[in-house]
């Protein structure tokens, strides 16, 4: 009897060890999905579909990674920001063209979306340090840019795109006005084991108690929680209550790290919000919380506003 238990155990340790090594060798296919299944990796629509006017910018990463964007504008003489969106883990931007058509009808700002490396039309392959250059490189375009208030530039960033532009915040205080989280994760270790709980034991973040014995294989942790805390610039924090995907006290947990060093941060909660629909079933309030964080972190000076006007005239003399 003692020989089958051997076996029984020395067989399960096998399956264990392979499962592992197999989330170890296909871990970016789990926390990036470029292409939703059934679909196509090609954009479904352009911003031209719903009447937004917008330009294709192509960047190049740190690393030479060639990068798509699009680039939409409110309107020629937009004197409100630009929100620098990030967005979730799954599909691409054309997916988040119904969400910003109507961000840049409420708050009157111009959007730039950024196309991750191995997302629609970009080249490479995603990868934690990969989509770091890609972020920066999009950052620096604005921060050049003559037709836009480059003192307004904003952070947006739901899920994966807060993780993303957690870290940009960090690494330009400079640049960048203000950041606004929505349903992001502590971190990539964490979720690891909600999503396959026996992880749990190998795995986790800041915040987990467990032995983390193979946090040293994870190429993409993106630990959210251990970054928050070292953004100065002002943080709006909305959170889904019904998220199915990360778990609303995710969201608690970041903006307690946050608001320790950081006495600018916001954190609103929508009761029937779910990972994707928050911004839906939050409604008027959704857009009214954002909109009084941008008027009192992100406001139109109007010295600085004159200085923009008259770059758009020379701009539009040319």
């Amino acid at each position: 009897m003692s020989g089958w238990l051997k076996v029984l155990a020395y067989g399960a340790g096998g399956v264990a060890v392979v499962g592992l090594a197999a989330l170890v060798a296909l871990q970016e296919r789990l926390v990036y999905v470029p292409v939703l299944p059934g679909l196509a990796r090609a954009y479904p629509i352009t911003p031209a579909r719903l009447r937004l006017s917008y330009e294709d910018v192509w960047l190049r990463a740190a690393d030479g990674v060639r990068l798509h964007s699009w680039f939409i504008r409110h309107s020629p003489t937009c004197r409100g920001p630009t929100i620098l969106f990030f967005q979730e883990n799954a599909g691409n931007i054309a997916h988040r063209l119904e969400f910003v058509r109507l961000m840049m009808q409420r708050l009157q700002c111009n959007v730039f979306m950024l196309s991750y490396r191995g997302y629609g039309e970009s080249d490479g392959y995603p990868s934690q340090k990969g989509i770091t250059y890609d972020a920066q490189a999009a950052l620096d375009h604005l921060a050049q840019r003559k037709d836009i208030d480059t003192s307004r530039i904003v952070i947006f960033g739901r899920s994966l795109g807060g993780a993303v532009g957690a870290v940009l915040a960090k690494n330009n205080p400079e640049k960048v006005a203000a950041l606004i989280l929505e349903n992001t994760f502590t971190s990539i270790l964490d979720m690891a084991g909600i999503m396959l709980p026996f992880l749990r034991w190998f795995i986790g973040g800041s915040s987990s108690k467990g032995p983390k014995l193979l946090n040293c294989v994870v190429r993409s942790p993106w630990s959210t929680l251990d970054i928050v805390g070292e953004v100065k610039q002002p943080i709006l924090f909305l959170s889904g209550l019904q998220d199915e995907l990360v778990p609303p006290s995710h969201m608690t947990m970041l903006y307690d790290k946050a608001v320790e060093h950081n006495r600018n941060c916001r954190f609103v909660d929508f009761p029937s919000g779910m990972h994707m629909d928050t911004w839906m079933s939050g409604g008027d309030r959704y857009w009214r919380a954002i909109q009084l964080f941008l008027d009192q972190y992100a406001p139109e000076v109007q010295s600085r506003d004159a200085s923009f006007k008259s770059e758009i005239a020379e701009d539009a003399a040319d």
